[in-house]
C-alpha cells in the first residue's frame, strides 16, 4: 500500500502516524537512528507491506500490467489501490478525506523538530502538493506516479501505467475492494 492507506492504518497519535510512511522515505540506517517514538509506526509500515506483497490478490493485480510495466507492479499496485481508497474515502473513514489530509499534515508539522531536514522535508513535499487530496482523481494520481517516478534510480515515466488503470479498472477495483478489509484485519492485529 501506498501512503494514503499507510496513515489510514495508522494510530492516530503523530509519531506513529508519521512513522507508519517513513520507510518509503529514508533508508533502514538513517530510521534506526530516529527516536523510538517512531519506531511502532516504522514496524507497523514493515508488517503492513510484507502483508501485502504476499496476498494473492494483490499478486493478481500487479500480474495486470503488461512488460515493461510489470517490472514497476509492485509501486504501480500500491498507488492504484490507494487511488480506489481514495475514492470510495467514505467506506473506510468517518472522517472526510481533506479533514484526514489535514490531520496527518498537522501530525507531519508536529513531528519536524525529531526530523532529519531531508525526511521533512520529503513529507514537507507531500504536504505542500496535497497528495493525499489528490489521490483521487486522476490528475492527482499522474502527480504521485510522476513523482515516484522521477526519484527511482533511472527515472521512469510511471503515469504510462495510468491507461492500464482506465482498461482495467474494474479488476483492480474487485481486488482491491476483496482485500482492504483483510489487510485492515492484519493491521489492526498488530
Amino acid at each position: 500500500m501506498n501512503w494514503l492507506a499507510h496513515f489510514l492504518l495508522a494510530e492516530p497519535e503523530p509519531a506513529f502516524r508519521v512513522g507508519s510512511v517513513l520507510p518509503d522515505f529514508a533508508p533502514p540506517a538513517l530510521l534506526a537512528a530516529l527516536p523510538p517514538v517512531f519506531q511502532s509506526g516504522i514496524k507497523q509500515h514493515r508488517r503492513v507491506d510484507l502483508f501485502t506483497d504476499a496476498h494473492p490478490l494483490f499478486r493478481r493485480s500487479r500480474h495486470r500490467f503488461p512488460s515493461p510495466l510489470r517490472r514497476f507492479a509492485g509501486i504501480l499496485t500500491d498507488v492504484f489501490y490507494d487511488h480506489l481508497l481514495a475514492r470510495n474515502w467514505s467506506s473506510h473513514s468517518a472522517v472526510p478525506l481533506p479533514d484526514f489530509a489535514a490531520q496527518v499534515y498537522a501530525a507531519i508539522a508536529t513531528c519536524r523538530p525529531e526530523l532529519p531536514p531531508e525526511i521533512y522535508g520529503r513529507l514537507a513535499r507531500l504536504r505542500d502538493a496535497d497528495l493525499l487530496g489528490a489521490y483521487g482523481e486522476l490528475e492527482g494520481l499522474a502527480r504521485v506516479l510522476a513523482g515516484i517516478g522521477a526519484r527511482l534510480r533511472r527515472p521512469v515515466d510511471l503515469g504510462a501505467a495510468l491507461p492500464v488503470l482506465r482498461d482495467q479498472f474494474a479488476g483492480f477495483a474487485a481486488d482491491f475492494k476483496a482485500f482492504f478489509p483483510e489487510l485492515r484485519e492484519a493491521a489492526a492485529a498488530g
